[in-house]
């Protein structure tokens, strides 16, 4: 393909490509603080980063969650969550409640110790992200916050939101 067919397919190439160097900067970025925490969570805390994901949920949700509701909402197979939610309650963090409604389903909780280990590990989380972003003001930060949020509405059309959805 020349020049010539290229513009005329992307008439504003230089667009595309900042496009394209956005997306890399936000992977790699989002790669970076994430294979910290994972290494943080694991050498502090003897803990992983989707068993602390798993644990958030729940904490959002006092009154429990579907396994399927876990794993729609970490955006991972229901095969993940159900062996991180069978270790929480053999330790006691979680536990399974039967759905009055429905006798085959059960919504997980966590337990008071669970829900206890969690405020620990989640200020500790906290404090790591702080450090982390410690060279960002709140102009920074906010700024950002609110283009990503530009960002996530976009990508929340019909469209994208379908193909989020069937987890493509």
């Amino acid at each position: 393909m020349d020049s010539s067919q290229d513009a005329a397919l992307h008439p504003d190439a230089a667009l595309s490509r900042t496009r394209l160097v956005l997306w890399q900067k936000l992977q790699k970025s989002a790669s970076v603080i994430e294979d910290e925490l994972r290494r943080r969570l694991r050498r502090d805390c003897d803990s992983t980063l989707p068993r602390f994901d798993v644990m958030a949920e729940l904490s959002a949700a006092p009154e429990g969650l579907r396994m399927s509701e876990i794993s729609d909402r970490l955006r991972v197979s229901a095969g993940n969550v159900t062996g991180i939610v069978d270790k929480l309650a053999e330790e006691g963090l979680a536990e399974r409640v039967a759905v009055p409604d429905d006798r085959r389903a059960s919504r997980v909780v966590l337990t008071e110790k669970g829900q206890g280990a969690f405020a620990v590990l989640a200020r500790i989380y906290e404090s790591w992200i702080n450090e982390m972003l410690g060279n960002l003001n709140l102009d920074d930060v906010e700024g950002m916050i609110l283009r990503l949020d530009r960002l996530i509405d976009a990508l929340d059309t019909d469209e994208f939101g379908a193909l989020a959805q069937r987890g493509e």
